[in-house]
């Protein structure tokens, strides 16, 4: 898709792409990508046909936080409604994968955290990079780590920055897998098709318990939880399922 000068926005079958394009500043945030971001993610999410939403860089790097140049110059986001990008990358009924090559470091890491899965290779270098600029952090990265890799490794990666390579990401649990660089692409493809190609029904479902999980009280998510379930079951994609089980072929799901 046209009309972007800082992103590259594309759809694909039943995925969105979207890339960060600054590749010259090593993809560094400047007001502009903000703006854009936060726009093709609102239309990403109001895309019923999408059932996927990677975030990815152009280049060798997925985003190394805030273009200190920029910054240094003056030119701080212009919109407060662009931080909630990371909102929405949480709670749109898509399932959001961040690709990460290269560094991801202050507000990009925070993008990186506030997606549902984690791939990157082996030149990923991550930071949270705040406090080596004064600054106390955006974009919910604190609020994401906690819950990722718990309180305390939070704290950690927050009060004592410094960089870190793609198998300490893995080891704490930041990362879901690790490929190499020549891997990479084919290994982003095949996630993002194994997603697409699951029950859409099944997906939003799924998602939307791990939200309500955030912020509903046992008894009213188990109430929330079995609803979804109960749906799903009377589907028709819930039948195709089992259906192909039995007769030993892949299914393929209408989303009703």
């Amino acid at each position: 898709m046209s009309g972007h000068e800082t992103i590259v926005y594309e759809k694909r079958h039943h995925v969105a792409t979207i890339a960060l394009n600054r590749p010259q500043a090593r993809n560094g945030i400047v007001p502009k990508m903000m703006d854009e971001l936060w726009e093709a993610v609102q239309d990403a999410a109001a895309d019923e046909q999408l059932r996927v939403l990677v975030l990815r860089g152009v280049g060798r790097d997925f985003c190394p936080g805030a273009d200190v140049k920029a910054y240094a110059a003056g030119q701080g986001p212009t919109r407060p409604e662009t931080f909630n990008v990371s909102v929405l990358l949480h709670e749109t009924p898509m399932v959001t994968i961040a690709a990460i090559r290269g560094a991801c470091a202050g507000a990009g890491f925070g993008w990186a955290s506030a997606c549902d899965l984690r791939i990157c290779d082996e030149t990923a270098r991550f930071n949270t990079a705040f406090l080596d600029v004064a600054m106390s952090g955006d974009m919910g990265g604190s609020w994401f780590l906690s819950r990722i890799l718990g309180g305390a490794k939070a704290r950690e990666l927050y009060f004592l920055p410094g960089k870190f390579d793609a198998a300490e990401a893995a080891r704490i649990g930041l990362v879901n897998k690790v490929t190499s660089e020549a891997d990479f692409e084919a290994e982003l493809t095949a996630l993002a098709d194994r997603l697409a190609n699951a029950s859409p029904l099944a997906l939003k479902g799924m998602k939307a318990n791990f939200v309500d999980s955030e912020r509903m009280g046992l008894a009213d998510f188990i109430a929330a939880e079995t609803a979804r379930h109960t749906a799903c079951g009377r589907s028709e994609d819930s039948r195709e399922a089992f259906r192909a089980f039995v007769e030993k072929r892949r299914p393929v799901f209408q989303g009703r």
